[in-house]
C-alpha cells in the first residue's frame, strides 16, 4: 500500500526534474537546487505553499482530484506518471484522452540504430505508427494494408495481396491472441475517452474468438512469440519476436530475429540487401 511518504518523495522528485523554462518561468538567477522551487510549483498549480510542503513531507492526506490534476499538469506528467501520482494519493486517475502516438526523440534514435532488424512501433492500441524498410520488405508496407492495427489484422482482416502471411502453431497462436486481447483491454481501460479504441473493440467483437477472449478479462504480461512468415517471394521464414514496452510514451516496439546460421537468417539477409537498395 502506498504511503504519504511515497507521495511526498514522488512529488519532490518530479518537481526537481522539471526546469522553470518548461512551464514558462524565467530561468535567470542562481539556484541552489535543480528544478522548480516549491513556491513556483505551488503558485502555478494554484495551491498554497504550506499545503505543498505538507504534501511533500507526508503530513497531508487525501488531496482532491482537482489538486492532483493541477500538479500533474504543471509537472508535465505523462500518462504513466499521472497514474502513479493518483495511486500514491489513494485515488484513481480520471479518464485520459487519446492514445498517444508521438515517438520521443530518444526512442527514435534507438530505432534508427536498428536498421538491420525488422522493427516497427505501435501505439498502446496496436496501431502501427512507424516501421523501418526491412519491416516493409518482410511483412509488406503497412501503408498499403487495409488497417495498420495488428490486432485487427489478426482477428478480422484477410492478408492483403502481395503481403506476407504469418503462421504460428496452436500453442503460440493461443498465447499471442490472449496476450493481444489482454493488452488491448489495458489500453481501453487507460484511454476510455478514445473513440477510435472503442470503435476498434466494437468491430473486433464480431470475431467469435476475440469476443470469447474479451469476455475472460485476463491480465497478461507482454511476451515474445515464435512465428513463421510466409513471404511471397522467399517462402517460409521462421522468426522469434520480442516486444519492448516504452512505458513513459505508452508505445510498443516489435522486433523480429532469425537464428544465426540458419536458412531463415540467410533469407533475412536477402531482404536486408533489398531494403538497403530500395533506400539508396
Amino acid at each position: 500500500m502506498a504511503t504519504r511518504t511515497e507521495l511526498g518523495q514522488a512529488l519532490r522528485g518530479w518537481r526537481e526534474s522539471i526546469s522553470p523554462a518548461a512551464i514558462g518561468l524565467p530561468t535567470g538567477g542562481r539556484r541552489r537546487v535543480p528544478g522548480l522551487r516549491r513556491e513556483e510549483l505551488a503558485l502555478t498549480a494554484g495551491i498554497s505553499f504550506d499545503y505543498l510542503v505538507q504534501l511533500e513531507q507526508g503530513r497531508a492526506a487525501n488531496p482532491s482530484p482537482q489538486v492532483l490534476h493541477a500538479l500533474a499538469e504543471v509537472l508535465r506528467l505523462d500518462a504513466v506518471d499521472r497514474e502513479v501520482l493518483f495511486r500514491l494519493a489513494g485515488s484513481r486517475a480520471p479518464a485520459s484522452g487519446s492514445v498517444p502516438r508521438q515517438i520521443p526523440a530518444g526512442v527514435q534514435r534507438m530505432i534508427d540504430r536498428m536498421s538491420d532488424t525488422p522493427v516497427a512501433v505501435f501505439t498502446a492500441a496496436w496501431d502501427a505508427v512507424q516501421w523501418n524498410p526491412l519491416w516493409s520488405e518482410l511483412f509488406g508496407d503497412p501503408t498499403h494494408a487495409p488497417s495498420r492495427n495488428i490486432v485487427w489484422g489478426h482477428f478480422a482482416a484477410d492478408t492483403p495481396a502481395g503481403a506476407s502471411a504469418v503462421e504460428r502453431d496452436r500453442a503460440h497462436t493461443d498465447a499471442f491472441e490472449r496476450m493481444m486481447v489482454s493488452d488491448l483491454r489495458r489500453a481501453a481501460d487507460r484511454y476510455p475517452d478514445d473513440r477510435a479504441v472503442a470503435e476498434l473493440i466494437d468491430g473486433l467483437r464480431a470475431s467469435s474468438r476475440f469476443d470469447e477472449l474479451w469476455a475472460r478479462y485476463e491480465t497478461l504480461p507482454l511476451a515474445g512469440s515464435h512465428k513463421t512468415v510466409l513471404h511471397p517471394e522467399l517462402g517460409a521464414i521462421t522468426l522469434d519476436c520480442d516486444i519492448l514496452a516504452i512505458e513513459r510514451a505508452d508505445l510498443h516496439i516489435v522486433m523480429n530475429w532469425a537464428v544465426p546460421g540458419t536458412r531463415d537468417a540467410d533469407k533475412l539477409d536477402t531482404l536486408r540487401d533489398q531494403a538497403a537498395t530500395a533506400t539508396r
